[in-house]
This record gives structure tokens, sequence and C-alpha cells, in this order.
């Protein structure tokens, strides 16, 4: 099931309009189908596909594991002898011997943290092959694949030796919600919005979550199936995906991103929520799960005077990571015995209050797809995402300021409202002029209002004039 990704597509497409080879590099986070990606670039171009993929490692996993592996997959794929080689620079050598020129070919060297488990002379053996053979094959395109988008960033993108050798970067986000409504087929037009919202607040737009969603079924059944029986798919997923993206000091990194799960912090906010000194290692860490796409900043500059803000604050923006650290990991034993069972997902402590912030998350992470319903199409966006401004206390203290979703412009802040809530009345107005009214614009910056919402809008709330957009979250989702 592949769907969208066309701006992808279209960029990998652009590579074979030169007259070399291409290098490139593909990170994201695992399950959203980077390799599925490249595959199907290749499908669609006619050419030649070589998947060479890492042999997960383990406790006794050697270097020779993976080159026996290696060698095995180009066998197969090719005129190769299932011979080992014995480093990588033999491997590469026998690769590009195997590249016919004048041929399209995609090479994808997926997981490639794990071809490389051990082996400090990978990166710098591709790229002496890269240089020397390679390269010299002028309809080949080279994808170095991989979720743990640190090894590629330390290795690849980040190596002087690799600078100038790569065409193109690119790091695969999840799914836009039209295209995750496209899962759901034929049954979308008989499904209620509100069944589509819950299933997406706990999967994100992660294709693999969404191709295991059963169209016939109500959501908190799909749920039910996926997360709370043996062996589903987000019962099983998190482990396997953590352990493999964090490569380094998993155990902490892990703390700082339980520490999330409330809500928004800063670095100093995790020290002190896990009785730790400040230090690299958070920063470290954030930086790791930011990289693996756990994570993301909030507003990148103060509303208020237009400069970088000092500190930067971080939410949880991975749905099902929230999700499950809430509610699957505390029932982890019950669930494995096959026990585990309830009438309602409203019977879980606090659900409608996570279940808001993933909704707020699902429309932050797609904060793009606003862009034409606030008539920003052209304009240049400075930063966008949540802002909070903590209240101080004293003489000439200020109260605090919480925003959805602060949308800066050059000339324009827009305060975005996100609401999902059965009824939503005219109140609505009166708390979001009081975000506008907190925040102190600067000389020439103008306020404009908008609210994203699932539920009934009163009509009273709707005519006010109060809010310069107003947009049906069912819009977002292409359903209207």
């Amino acid at each position: 099931m592949f769907f969208g990704r066309e701006d992808q597509i279209e960029q990998l497409n652009s590579l074979w309009g030169k007259r070399v080879s291409s290098l490139v590099t593909c990170r994201g986070r695992r399950r959203v189908g980077k390799s599925t990606l490249v595959e199907e670039f290749a499908r669609r171009s006619g050419a030649r596909f070589i998947k060479i993929e890492g042999v997960r490692p383990g406790s006794k996993t050697t270097i020779a594991d993976e080159l026996r592996a290696f060698a095995r997959q180009l066998a197969k794929q090719s005129d190769a002898a299932n011979r080992p080689p014995e480093d990588w620079y033999s491997a590469f050598g026998i690769l590009s011997d195997q590249i016919s020129d004048g041929e399209r070919t995609v090479v994808l060297l997926d997981e490639v943290s794990w071809l490389a488990h051990g082996d400090d002379t990978f990166a710098d053996y591709l790229k002496i092959v890269w240089d020397n053979d390679l390269k010299k094959h002028d309809r080949l395109v080279l994808v170095v694949c991989g979720s743990v988008s640190t090894w590629i960033r330390d290795n690849i993108i980040c190596n002087r030796a690799y600078v100038g050798r790569r065409s193109l970067d690119m790091v695969v986000p999840e799914l836009p919600l039209r295209e995750c409504v496209r899962f759901w087929g034929r049954a979308t037009a008989r499904t209620d919005v509100r069944e589509i919202i819950d299933v997406l607040s706990v999967t994100g737009g992660i294709p693999r979550y969404l191709e295991e969603i059963n169209p016939r079924l109500s959501a908190e059944d799909n749920i039910r199936l996926l997360a709370f029986r043996p062996k589903g798919v987000l019962r099983e997923d998190f482990d396997d995906m953590f352990n493999d993206v964090i490569t380094a000091k998993p155990k902490f990194t892990a703390r700082v991103l339980r520490s999330l799960v409330d809500g928004p912090k800063s670095c100093a906010e995790v020290a002190k929520a896990l009785g730790i000194g400040k230090g690299g290692d958070i920063s470290n860490a954030m930086s790791v799960l930011q990289e693996s796409g756990f994570v993301s900043p909030e507003c990148a500059r103060n509303p208020e005077t237009g400069t970088e803000l000092r500190e930067r604050r971080y939410r949880l923006r991975d749905n099902y990571a929230r999700f499950y650290l809430k509610y699957i990991e505390p029932q982890k034993a019950v669930i494995d015995e096959g026990s585990f069972s309830f009438a309602s997902l409203r019977e879980f402590e606090g659900l409608d209050s996570v279940m808001g912030l993933a909704f707020e998350n699902l429309v932050v992470n797609n904060y793009r797809d606003l862009i034409p319903f606030l008539h920003l199409d052209g304009s240049l966006i400075m930063s966008a995402g949540p802002y909070r401004r903590i209240g101080t206390s004293g003489k000439n203290g200020r109260r605090g300021c919480q925003i959805d979703l602060l949308i800066q412009t050059r000339r324009a802040l827009y305060f975005v409202e996100v609401k999902r809530q059965g009824e939503i009345g005219r109140d609505v107005i009166d708390q979001v002029d009081d975000k506008v009214r907190a925040v102190t614009r600067p000389h020439g910056v103008s306020a404009k209002t908008a609210l994203v919402y699932d539920g009934h809008l009163s009509p009273v709330a709707a005519a006010d004039g109060y809010f310069d957009a107003i947009v049906p979250f069912r819009q977002l989702l292409g359903m209207d």
C-alpha cells in the first residue's frame, strides 16, 4: 500500500536529469516507509533495483556476519558469487562490478548503521570506492538509508570526506493527513471523522501501523487488536524501534523521552524532573531523540522580539510513543498473558487529556496543510510550533501564556487554537483573545487568529467574525 510521497519521488526523479551518478542519504523514523519509498522510485523509473540490508546487531554479531549477509543478498540479485568479501572495500568493489553503465540502477544500502556495525572503516571505504568506481556509472543512484539518523549524520553528512559528494539528503516525514485517510479505502465515506481521528491519535502518520487498520472495525476495536493483544504491532514495536534507533545510552535516553509524556520541557526542566544535574548528557539525548523523529522543538522565536529563544522546549511529537508509554507499557505483563480487557477506551485514566494532546500533535505536525487556509501561500514562515511563556511573580510579574500553534511571519503572528470537544461555544473567542492580548507584538506586526476544530461549533462563535480562519479538521483530512 503506497500512498503519497509525490514530493519525495519528484526529488529523486530529478536526479535522472544529471549526467553523472548520485549519492543520496535517506533518513527518518523507523516504520515511516523509507525503504518502500526508494523501491517505489526505482519501480516507477523502470530502473534495476538492488537492495542490501544490514543484519540487526546482536551481542555476537560480527563484521564477518554482515559481510556474509552482503554477499548472499548481492548474489541473489546479480551474477556475483556468493563468496564473503574480506572487508568493505572489497565488498563495494564487487557491487560496482555488478552495475552496468547506461542502465538506470538504484542501489539501496538499507539500515546502514547495521551494515557498519563494529567497523569504523565502513564510511571511509564507501567514500574511496564511490570516488574511484561507483560514481563513474553514469545512471546510478546510490541511496544510503537508515533509521539511526545520528549514524548517517555523523559518518556521512558531517563527515568532511563526503563534502561535495552527496546529491540529496532526504528526511522522510510521516504521511500527510490526506494520505493517511486513504488507508480506509472506500470505507472512508462511511466512517465518522472521529473514528479516524482516534486511530491517527494513536498511530500518527506512520504507514506501517496504518497498513494494519481494518476499515470494517471501529477505532476502538482496531486499537484493541493492535495495542492490547500479545504480539500486536503497537504492543511490540516500541522496544524494537527504540533499541534499534538509540544506539548509545538507550536507558538514559528513554528516561528523557518519558519525562516529556505529560507535556513539553526544556533541557533544564528535564534535568529537574529526573533529579539530575544540568549537562551535555540531556542535550545529547534530546538531539538523538530529535534526529530519530520522537521529539521536536517548540516555537523557535520569541514572538515579542522576533529573536531566537534562549531556551528551547521540546515536545513529544510521536503520537504512538506517547500512547505506548502512557497506556500500553504499564499493562505489558497483563497484555502478554492475554488477559487484558476493557469495555471501553474511556476507562483509561486521563485518556481525554492524552487524546487532546494527540489531536494537537496531529495539527502541529501537519501545520503546512494549514497554510492555504491561512492565505499564507508564498509567505516566509520564520517559525511554527506551540508557544508557552511561564508566568512570573512579583510587582512586574507577567501572566503565563500557552498557544497551541503560533505561526510567525515577518508581518504577522498567527494564533491557532486547536479544539476537540463535543460542543465549542463562544467562550473559545475569549480564550484566544486573552492569548492575543498577552503577547506584546513588535511594531508593524499584526495578529491573526484561526481555529482548527473537531466537534460542534456554536453558530454564534462561527458568525462572530473574530477568527480570520475557521478550519474543520475534516478539511485537513480531505473529507469535505
